[in-house]
């Protein structure tokens, strides 16, 4: 059931964005003859008075379809609802408006969840620091330790029930780079003692290819205010926003250190059902952070994007013509045949992946 509610957040996400687009052309009076969720098979369809609404057998999809690209349309060229006969402007809102969709959706989603489960107040610490994402490639995850492992010592020193466990034990590791380290963890309930020896990483100091958490419970109130609500959802908003941002700044400027953290599909879905195993009220912040990421993806300048649409038409607004459209055609199909491939490299290394690790394929089938 947790895949199965991972997926569906997928499917809503991309029906926000496609949404999207389709308000946008359709309040500007801009023909638009298909919207469909999905792809693939039809399952469903309605006729609408103007459009043709599909769901297709494969949810992590969708698309806005306008006359302009159907070659049974009926419409004349010429006609000024077409969305190639309109404005620089008017397209532009358009092709920006799934992105837009997102974002709003994504703040909406957070101030939701603040308003169900309620206003962080402190968190009740417990001794150790616990294990968030490991690197596959890393020295940790080769010693043997695993995310939700809890880290209680390091070096013989115990880790305190406190805030301040994680930043010492970041800067035992940091500071002993081609130093081995001994750490005693909590590995499936079990004791267990691990000896490794950090790298030295770009910044000359030790990295084990770990990311690190107080080991914590979170206790809520009641919030005050919807204000108050709205106020804390867009301080999140921020800090989510920029944080990814930041994320894929340094995809650009240090690949080789983060490529090995870019996800698929089937690691996207596999990360939201362990969220919703562990409580179901996670899945909400799963949406909101997918949808950011969906948003930033979209916006880039790349073909087979809107962010790559954008640009073309940028160019369109200072040039004061179109770019010929044999050259949109071939960029945007380049564009298409290279993300596709990546997706399905992505999707073929991670079901590699998942079936090495057991648990998880038998929880797919329960």
């Amino acid at each position: 059931m947790s895949v199965l509610a991972a997926i569906a957040v997928l499917a809503v996400l991309i029906l926000v964005h496609e949404l999207g687009h389709f308000v946008a052309a359709r309040s500007q009076g801009i023909l638009v003859n298909r919207f469909s969720l999905g792809f693939g098979p039809v399952l469903l369809k309605y006729q609408g008075s103007q459009t043709e609404y599909a769901v297709r057998a494969f949810p992590l999809g969708g698309f806005v379809g306008f006359p302009d690209d159907d070659p049974d349309s009926d419409v004349p060229p010429n006609d000024p609802n077409l969305l190639r006969n309109r404005p620089v402007l008017d397209r532009a809102i358009v092709i920006s408006a799934g992105v837009i969709a997102n974002l709003i959706f994504a703040y909406l989603v957070l101030a939701l969840q603040l308003g169900i489960v309620g206003i962080p107040e402190r968190i009740n610490f417990q001794p150790g620091v616990i294990v968030k994402p490991v690197n596959e490639q890393s020295i940790s995850y080769q010693a043997g330790i695993r995310e939700g492992d809890i880290i209680l010592t390091v070096n013989g020193q115990e880790l305190p029930a406190s805030e301040k466990a994680t930043a010492y034990l970041t800067k035992e590791i940091q500071t002993h780079a081609n130093q081995q380290i001994e750490l005693k963890i909590k590995h499936e309930n079990q004791p267990k003692s691990i000896k490794l020896t950090p790298k030295l990483g770009d910044k000359g100091q030790g990295v084990i290819g770990i990311e690190l958490g107080p080991n914590g419970t979170a206790v809520y109130r009641r919030p005050n205010s919807p204000f108050e609500i709205f106020g804390i959802a867009a301080n999140r908003f921020q800090q989510l926003f920029v944080g990814t941002l930041s994320g894929f700044g340094q995809l650009i400027t240090n690949f080789q250190q983060t490529a090995g953290q870019v996800s698929g599909p089937v690691n996207i879905v596999k990360i939201g059902a362990k969220l919703a195993e562990d409580n179901s009220a996670n899945l909400l912040s799963f949406a909101a952070i997918i949808s950011i990421n969906l948003a930033i993806i979209n916006i880039l300048p790349l073909p087979a994007l809107d962010g790559g649409q954008l640009a073309f038409l940028l160019i369109e607004g200072l040039r004061g013509k179109p770019v010929p459209a044999r050259i949109q055609e071939g960029v945007m199909q380049t564009g298409l045949v290279l993300l596709l491939g990546l997706g399905i490299f992505l999707i073929v290394k991670e079901t590699t992946q998942l079936t090495s690790q057991l648990e998880w394929v038998q929880k797919l089938f329960q």
